[in-house]
């Protein structure tokens, strides 16, 4: 990270905020060390960032000087929130990193009220230690979804055989407490979809696939499911 995308950073984690927040506070959620902070702080305020600081308190911006808010309702904030800390808990930690930076930016611009209504926000959705082999795996998984790139499973079916499949995979679905792949079968000739928690190895393949308009998530959701693709 330059220091020109720390500043903008540091700036956007103060303004989202309505009390002040220790360097050692900032260092850790920025991942650099409280000394770095140090020297960003007096970056900031060399510019003619309003930001005050005195010690065992933190830092702050002074009142009056935000962005222009965004029109959200309370409704709306508690949504993408809830949202951002689900992606935290249930994908990949780059999804996951990429959730916890867009819910600094979105507090950034919120008003006092919806400050308050965000940090009293009675949703905790913890983030789970034994979770991290499915982590890995929805990360592996949703990079070979985006590039159209064949993957090769061992797994374990329900009646607990075991089989290898060459899958085009599709998309991923999250159901009641489950993910699933979602995926062209090779072997089957036919849509599968295939849990996460059963896939007991994968391997990314050099070849690519093509989606057609027989063999895509499209006419999965319309010809097989009966609905129209929500996004």
């Amino acid at each position: 990270m330059t220091k020109a995308e720390r500043l903008f950073e540091l700036t956007l984690l103060l303004r989202s905020r309505r009390t002040a927040i220790t360097a050692e506070a900032i260092a850790e959620l920025m991942q650099v060390s409280p000394r770095t902070v140090y020297r960003d702080v007096q970056s900031l305020i060399m510019t003619g960032m309003p930001v005050t600081g005195e010690s065992g308190v933190g830092y702050l911006i002074r009142p009056g000087n935000h962005l222009p808010p965004l029109l959200f309702t309370p409704d709306e904030v508690q949504a993408l929130i809830v949202g951002s800390r689900m992606v935290q808990a249930f994908t990949d930690k780059d999804l996951a990193q990429g959730a916890r930076t867009a819910e600094v930016k979105i507090r950034s611009v919120l008003t006092e009220p919806l400050k308050r209504h965000a940090e009293q926000q009675p949703y905790r959705i913890p983030v789970m230690e034994s979770d991290d082999p499915l982590r890995e795996i929805h990360g592996r998984l949703r990079r070979v979804c985006e590039q159209n790139r064949k993957i090769l499973i061992l797994y374990r079916d329900e009646k607990q055989l075991q089989s290898e499949r060459t899958l085009w995979p599709l998309a991923m679905i999250g159901w009641s407490g489950r993910w699933t792949l979602l995926a062209w079968c090779e072997l089957r000739r036919d849509y599968r979809n295939f849990r996460f928690d059963r896939i007991e190895s994968l391997k990314e393949l050099e070849d690519h696939f093509t989606p057609t308009e027989e063999i895509s998530l499209a006419h999965y959701l319309r010809h097989i499911v009966g609905v129209r693709d929500s996004g």
